[in-house]
């Protein structure tokens, strides 16, 4: 890579830290304003998460009619998704055709890591530094750096000494990896796990799966594209997006629920959850009753299905039981969404070990050993997932003339004023932040919300010949008070899951997402900008000559 370091900065109205789903609808947004903008990318190509995850099986669990943008009605009647749920290939392909259609390259700089974003309080200017030295100056700064894309390699004892291949989820080599005939080791049971785990089988001489955590996962009930369906959808598409913003999960198509789940009979309402279970997908069975994320007892009805049908699915109890969750409720740690997953176990060539019973003591050179068994492998996956929702600009030496650093200002678990902006850091806008709905629901729809609510608050600024915007700290507190009192009043505290950073040793334990639902949370964002920008402190800062 050349060296930037000697080259003059460039200048922007706008930087933008990533280039995947959020950062290519900023560049097109904020064009459309007349600004000037780019955004850097750390990978060779774009799209974010779904560049870098290409692991076996890799899939979204929203179906692709709705998770897909819906800013051009023209993009989105012409493309055509060859399945109900996205592969990652698709996906990307995808991805790449809106870059080209909107122009949207020229403006993306590729293989740029930003390593540091430093505010000028005086000049009115941030300051973004590049991993190969490059400088830039932008008014502003907009964060769109995912949520999930700081992956996480457990610091295993012995892992440098590990003779065979080993592979992160979210690193995966572009060539793929054929494991035909190779003892495989398989470590995490998450999203990424159930959904490689069915395909590594089918390739492995053996697989060994170790399991710390069992997780709930339905079937997707995947298939191809009904042509039908995709006409009628198709031919609603303005209505339903509408309908899908009134939602928590800014996903549309699915009755809303009107009645409890212990007020219904219990025949009557497992025929309900079955009924859900043949549909297949995740938001539809929480959708079933109102009360499934507020009422134990509730809950305890669609966890208990879900565990018989686990115990139906897996001929060995002992391994049945390992799989059925009994730590955490239904839906309260990231459902996953699977094909032949609970299956996969009836194989002959797959074994269950519980490392919660018996944790991993280290990688040796031939393999893994728990506490009381050595096991001989020739390749090790982590489906360890990853430093969720803070870890990607954790990483960023984020600072204040004024003294401020972001580091210091999250130490005690991240603060922000509706996941948009953060207190002492001005002019510096966060996509799907810690405190924003976006994990929750239909990214996608998330993301356009707040790339349209910056974009808005960016036009705002320059009609009123202000430069500059700030949440006050009172209002980032109130906020973050209510993030938690709203968690607080559902089930989700009950997990110890990667909502609440609870995968990553150290990281505090506050409950990052807003899970009052995308529908509560836009009206409020609305609100904030139509009362002329509540709870933030606008002006103008006239820049002193030196």
């Amino acid at each position: 890579m050349p060296d930037a370091s000697h080259t003059a900065p460039r200048q922007l109205d706008v930087a933008i830290v990533g280039g995947g789903l959020a950062g290519l609808y900023a560049i097109h947004r904020l064009r459309g304003l007349g600004l000037k903008v780019r955004a850097y990318e750390a990978g060779s190509g774009v799209g974010g998460t779904w560049f870098w995850n290409r692991y076996p099986g890799a899939r979204c669990d929203v179906e692709s009619l709705e998770y897909s943008y819906s800013f051009s009605n023209e993009l989105q009647q012409d493309w055509k998704w060859p399945e109900r749920y996205g592969t990652q290939p698709e996906i990307l392909r995808y991805i790449n055709h809106v870059a080209d259609r909107f122009d949207l390259r020229r403006d993306v700089q590729l293989n740029t890591r930003i390593v540091s974003a430093h505010f000028d309080g005086k000049a009115n200017e941030w300051t973004l530094r590049t991993d190969s030295g490059e400088e830039i100056h932008a008014r502003y700064c907009v964060m769109a750096a995912g949520n999930l894309s700081t992956p996480r390699v457990p610091d295993f004892k012995g892992i440098r000494n590990f003779k065979g291949k080993w592979y992160h989820s979210g690193l995966w080599p572009h060539e793929g990896v054929d494991f035909t005939g190779r003892r495989v080791g398989v470590i995490g049971t998450g999203s990424s796990g159930v959904q490689m785990i069915p395909i590594i089988a089918q390739q492995a001489k053996h697989l060994h799966v170790f399991q710390r955590t069992a997780n709930f996962s339905l079937p997707a009930r995947n298939g191809p594209m009904e042509p039908e369906r995709e006409r009628r959808h198709k031919a609603e598409y303005p209505a339903r997006r509408a309908a899908a913003a009134e939602t928590p999960f800014a996903i549309g198509g699915y009755a809303k629920p009107t009645k409890k789940a212990i007020e219904v009979a219990t025949e009557e309402r497992n025929k309900a959850y079955e009924a859900k279970w043949q549909e297949g997908g995740s938001i539809s069975y929480l959708y079933a009753y109102t009360d499934l994320l507020v009422n134990k007892e509730s809950n305890d009805t669609a966890s208990e299905f879900v565990r018989n049908k686990i115990r139906a699915t897996v001929k060995d109890p002992k391994t049945a039981e390992l799989l059925a969750p009994k730590d955490h409720p239904i839906g309260t740690k990231r459902l996953c969404l699977d094909t032949n997953y609970y299956e996969t176990y009836n194989r002959p060539n797959v074994t269950l070990v519980d490392v919660r019973s018996d944790p991993i003591a280290e990688i040796t050179e031939t393999g893994l050993r728990t506490g009381k068994q050595q096991y001989e492998l020739d390749a090790l996956v982590f489906a360890t997932g990853f430093d969720a929702m803070t870890g990607a600009l954790r990483e960023i030496d984020v600072r204040t003339s004024d003294g401020a650093m972001l580091r210091d200002h999250w130490e005690g678990g991240p603060l922000t004023y509706l996941g948009l902006m953060v207190s002492g850091f001005p002019n510096m806008f966060v996509v799907t932040g810690p405190g924003s709905p976006g994990v929750k629901t239909q990214m996608i729809a998330s993301i356009e919300q707040h790339v349209d609510w910056i974009a808005d608050a960016l036009d705002h600024l320059g009609k009123h010949q202000l430069d500059r915007i700030e949440p006050t700290p009172k209002a980032e507190m109130d906020w973050v008070h209510h993030v938690n009192a709203v968690a607080d009043s559902t089930l989700y505290p009950l997990a110890n899951s990667w909502y609440m950073g609870a995968n990553i040793p150290g990281k505090p334990r506050v409950f990052m997402p807003y899970v009052g639902g995308f529908d509560r949370y836009k009206k409020r964002c609305d609100e904030v900008a139509a009362r002329g920008y509540e709870g933030f402190t606008l002006s103008r800062h006239d820049v002193v000559a030196a």
